[in-house]
């Protein structure tokens, strides 16, 4: 039972700008700390996806480093040539084909293409595929399509999530939007902005909520009378 009680202190180095903004607005420097505390239950529970979500300064990217620190994706050596050759030594060209292909990569002559010249949600495409071939059981993605646009973002979770599943590994996707939630399809989600986790068959205990993290979009539908789009991969 991941638990977790970090506190990260904040000490501004006393320099002319620091203290005029101090006096000026009559700060508490001890008020800038940040107090993180709660549990990800996941003890003798099955699961391929896990989802830390919340608004931006809410501990997101400090929580995961905290209880998954060891399984983080800090990125790879891209190199200066073709993609497929920055791809881990271990993999096979079959391996790197399905791995691409999975996580909706799929055009070859962009297999041939530098790192560098890939769009943004290639690049995302690329670093997802080096996470599955990584050899690694459980990964844990910050900033999660944090940089692409919200199509790209659907498709991509779509895709990685049936990748993840199948391949039976873990992943831990770590974003401040909330709207990947319909499209990964998580199997259990810490909300940071509520300080809760939820586990997928559980419904939310907050007050007023009738939502659940389960079939998020249709609930929505039910509660909203709105059509969601889905998507095929």
């Amino acid at each position: 039972m991941p638990s977790f009680d970090i506190i990260k202190k904040v000490a501004p180095k006393a320099t002319f700008r620091t203290q005029s903004v101090i006096g000026a607005f009559d700060i508490d420097v001890n008020h800038i700390n940040e107090h993180f505390i709660g549990t990800i239950d996941l003890d003798g529970k099955p699961w391929n996806v896990g989802l830390i979500v919340g608004g931006s300064g809410t501990g997101k990217t400090t929580i995961a480093r905290e209880v998954f620190g060891d399984c983080i994706f800090n990125g790879f050596d891209t190199g200066n040539g073709a993609v497929i050759d920055a791809m881990p030594e271990t993999a096979s060209i079959k391996d790197i084909e399905r791995a691409f292909t999975n996580v909706g990569f799929a055009s070859p002559p962009s297999w041939l293409k530098p790192y560098e010249v890939l769009s943004n949600g290639e690049k995302m495409r690329v670093q997802l595929a080096y996470c599955l071939l990584s050899g690694k059981q459980l990964v844990c993605f910050d900033e999660f399509t944090s940089v692409v646009n919200r199509e790209v973002a659907k498709t991509a979770s779509v895709a990685i999530s049936k990748a993840v599943r199948r391949s039976n590994k873990q992943f831990i996707a770590v974003s401040c939007h909330d709207d990947i939630v319909e499209w990964l399809e998580p199997d259990w989600i810490y909300n940071t902005d509520e300080q809760r986790f939820f586990f997928a068959q559980e419904k939310s205990k907050d007050q007023g909520c009738k939502l659940t993290y389960t079939k998020w979009g249709e609930q929505i539908r039910l509660l909203c009378g709105k059509c969601s789009a889905s998507i095929t991969i």
